[in-house]
């Protein structure tokens, strides 16, 4: 039950609510559907670790766990371990010696400059969702920050031009994002500041699919999905040769570790060095 409701308190982000989601039918299947507190020590936390490393996927029976779903679903379990502790319903944190299961760097997609200005050109299905996506590579911001975003938490001023203040859905961290006037005027006709600057955006197992013709009709032979504008952003901006410390706080990471993903994927100095041998 305690589970259930840090599930919950998630509802707002789809991704990290399925995750947390995915996370509780994995444990309530290991617990066969039951666990007082009083049960839970640093053992029991080692069992579901390792329960999560052999167990085969719940959706098709046949295939093991992920390493990143693993460590994910692993990650989750810490975490809500964690709480439980701080809100004295744990004598200590349990999980706070074990470590994670090993999890991979996934390749994370990105578009091309020359692959963006062609969806601008494109038209979607969904207008909206086109403009939401191509304001995400050019601001970096999450759908969940996107969908949230009212015309009150877009300013400007003489010094820093268009801006967006905003708390990010995801770490609660109060945010003052520059941005571009191209991404303010992509936006259209500014309305009140009580009004959605995304009216009607809404997130199902459709949205890819939408997003998916949509490229498709670009010309681009990349499978895409929303968050892929976000790591277009940030890949750019290092391609372009922006400081990782900078990306890192228009991305709004807490720390540079979380940016340097981005940083495996294109290297400034790797595209240099590989063009100054020519033979």
């Amino acid at each position: 039950d305690f589970f259930k409701l840090e599930c919950r308190k998630r509802a707002s982000s789809d991704g990290n609510y399925n995750n947390w989601l995915s996370t509780y039918k994995y444990l309530k299947k290991f617990s066969g559907g039951s666990i007082l507190f009083k049960e839970v020590n640093e053992k029991f936390c080692e069992r579901f670790k390792q329960f999560l490393i052999e167990t085969k996927s719940i959706h098709n029976g046949t295939k093991k766990l992920s390493s990143n779903t693993k460590h994910s679903y692993f990650n989750k379990f810490k975490a809500a371990v964690r709480t439980a502790y701080e809100d004295n319903l744990l004598a200590k944190n349990f999980t706070s010696r074990i470590k994670s299961p090993v999890s991979e760097n996934p390749f994370r997609e990105f578009l091309s400059l020359e692959e963006l200005k062609l969806l601008r050109q494109t038209p979607c299905e969904n207008p909206v969702l086109k403009i939401a996506g191509l304001f995400s590579a050019l601001t970096g911001l999450r759908w969940s920050d996107i969908h949230e975003l009212h015309w009150g938490n877009l300013l400007h001023s003489a010094e820093i031009g268009y801006y967006i203040r905003f708390t990010q859905k995801k770490t609660k961290d109060q945010e003052t994002l520059p941005i571009s006037t191209q991404a303010f005027e992509l936006l259209g006709i500014r309305q009140d500041n009580q009004s959605r600057v995304f009216p009607g955006l809404k997130y199902s197992s459709y949205t890819n699919i939408i997003i998916d013709r949509w490229v498709r009709d670009a010309g681009i032979q990349k499978k895409i999905t929303f968050h892929c504008f976000r790591h277009s952003y940030a890949t750019l901006l290092l391609t372009m040769g922006i400081d990782i410390y900078t990306v890192s706080k228009m991305l709004g990471h807490r720390q540079v570790k979380t940016t340097e993903i981005y940083g495996k994927i294109i290297n400034v100095k790797k595209v240099e060095a590989a063009n100054k041998i020519i033979i």
